[in-house]
């Protein structure tokens, strides 16, 4: 057995199921060892687009995914989405073929490319050493919650193997990784805090996903009278519970932020506190004391200072907590006007607004509410970047966790449909929804492609205003021209039917009847909705964003 066939098989052994890539000579003898091993292999039609559907496949699968790409150019290609997965510690394996000889002209040093965008890289070094090493760098990724290249040299990939067969039989998947146990003079001081706490609020983010660590949350919360929030890449962890502020950050409601701004206690559960979740600090009272709980020390304190930080699992935090509580603990930030003004206005659908669409363009705000009446509740929610992204990413509700795949870390634009791809493979037991400015869905349009190709029963609301929307509302006010980020109108809704798609181009509410008979079957094809939306309207977290900037 050659190396390039052990390590695909190798890869699957390890428990990697699900694989993305685009093959070429190099990627083209692993990527089939994957497929013959077992593995689903998904060809998209560019590598940027792989590595996002890669990343968000591992996301909301909550297992490792393989992104294979071709040496050089291959994993150029692919920077941006791996640059993406590395900053949101998504445990992706990134199979890249090698070329080492110096005067090819695939070679570029491809280390420091992993590197540079803050992924580890490793390397298959021998025909002796290869399955080890491959099963490795999965257990690094799944153990170290982190993106691994693993560069795989041509001249070693010809190389034979000794004795493949019981090397691979020896490789199983890693244990899960274990959950760290606070220290308890951490939980004693947790315990302190929340006991003497009026007015405490929880901000529960990617750490504190899953059913059992909400019921833990939940259940110290209910004691110390806390209010739960999530980060925005959590939304939907708290979903029904009375108490939850829904989103803390940039795309708080006026209420949320209201309340969490007059927090006394703030618990950041498995959250990171980033500019985004705080609002540049402004999340967070100049009396508020702010702890961290994450069940890796690097983290505490890293975005903001913290007066106490607690390693340990987020959900051992939590019972350790409750239990170090004893019968203390009061009706905290939960009193009856609290209760009122969350069910009377805490969505933002519950704002009124003055509509300002028009005959030709639909306010993005009546569009967004209007798709969430229209469309399943069993949903999963890929956003792009931009000016819209606010509208549904709020509007928009989510039946839990699982519900939101964001992928902001690197604020990029061109990711939004490729991570709902990803997300539709991870949960296709529900209907998938990718919202897209105009620009990130002309950017990313290759893989309408793809969408037709897999069958996946698909939405995609394109909000065109026929610009980049950000750069438009930031300048634009001070009068710089905009010539260079203003577009002549695409008629995108053709361009999904040249894919074979269901188009519809969307001016006003009445259009959105063929929404509506889309929905009510048979969905034989996906669906692109070309929202023509209004183009005067700022986006309240770009502006917040950019005075922060």
């Amino acid at each position: 057995m050659k190396v390039a066939e052990a390590v695909g098989r190798a890869l699957v052994a390890a428990g990697v199921g699900q694989a993305f890539g685009v093959v070429g000579s190099g990627n083209f003898h692993a990527t089939n060892a994957m497929v013959a091993a077992g593995a689903r292999f998904v060809a998209a039609r560019h590598e940027g687009g792989a590595a996002t559907m890669a990343d968000a496949y591992a996301r909301v699968r909550g297992a490792a995914a393989v992104l294979s790409v071709h040496q050089g150019c291959g994993l150029t290609n692919a920077l941006t989405g791996i640059g993406e997965a590395a900053k949101s510690r998504t445990p992706l394996v990134v199979l890249a073929a090698e070329a080492t000889e110096a005067r090819s002209n695939f070679h570029v040093d491809q280390a420091a490319l992993a590197q540079a965008v803050g992924a580890r890289s490793v390397r298959v070094t021998s025909a002796a050493d290869a399955v080890a090493q491959t099963s490795a760098a999965v257990r690094r990724a799944v153990h170290e919650r982190c993106t691994i290249v693993l560069n795989l040299p041509l001249d070693v990939q010809t190389e034979d193997v000794p004795d493949a067969d019981r090397a691979l039989a020896a490789v199983t998947p890693p244990p899960p990784r274990p959950a760290v146990e606070p220290a308890a003079d951490d939980i004693a001081a947790l315990a302190g805090v929340l006991a003497h706490a009026e007015r405490p609020v929880f901000v529960a983010g990617r750490g504190a996903r899953g059913p059992e660590c909400r019921r833990a949350v939940e259940t110290l919360a209910e004691r110390c009278g806390a209010l739960p929030a999530t980060s925005a890449v959590a939304r939907g962890l708290f979903r029904g519970n009375p108490w939850s502020l829904d989103v803390a950050g940039g795309f708080s409601s006026p209420l949320a932020a209201e309340l969490i701004r007059g927090a006394d206690v703030i618990v950041a559960l498995g959250c990171s506190l980033t500019m985004w979740t705080t609002r540049h600090g402004g999340l967070i009272g100049p009396d508020t004391t702010l702890v961290q709980v994450d069940d890796d020390p690097a983290a505490l304190g890293a975005h903001r200072p913290v007066h106490l930080g607690v390693t340990g699992d987020v959900r051992l935090t939590a019972e350790r907590t409750l239990t170090a509580l004893e019968g203390e603990g009061g009706p905290g930030y939960r009193t009856p006007d609290i209760a009122d003004a969350l069910a009377a206005r805490l969505g933002w659908r519950d704002i009124p607004y003055e509509d300002t669409g028009t005959r030709d363009r639909i306010d993005p705000r009546t569009l967004s509410a209007a798709l969430d009446d229209i469309l399943p509740e069993q949903r999963i929610v890929g956003v792009d970047s931009g000016n819209f992204m606010g509208y549904p990413t709020m509007y928009l509700s989510v039946p839990d966790e699982q519900g939101l795949c964001f992928t902001q870390a690197f604020q990029s634009i061109g990711l939004g449909l490729a991570t709902t791809i990803g997300a539709a493979l991870a949960r296709p037991d529900r209907l998938a929804v990718a919202a897209l400015g105009d620009g990130g869905a002309l950017m990313s349009a290759v893989e309408l492609d793809t969408v037709r190709r897999l069958g996946l029963p698909m939405v995609i609301v394109v909000y065109n205003d026929d610009a980049y929307g950000a750069e438009v509302h930031h300048f634009g006010p001070d009068g710089f021209p905009l010539g260079t980020v203003e577009f002549p109108p695409t008629d995108i809704a053709a361009v999904a039917r040249g894919y074979g798609f269901d188009a519809v181009t969307v001016r006003t509410p009445d259009d959105l009847k063929a929404v509506r008979d889309w929905v009510a079957g048979p969905r034989t094809a996906p669906l692109l909705v070309d929202a023509k939306v209004v183009r005067g309207q700022a986006a309240w977290w770009l502006e917040e964003a950019f005075r922060g900037h």
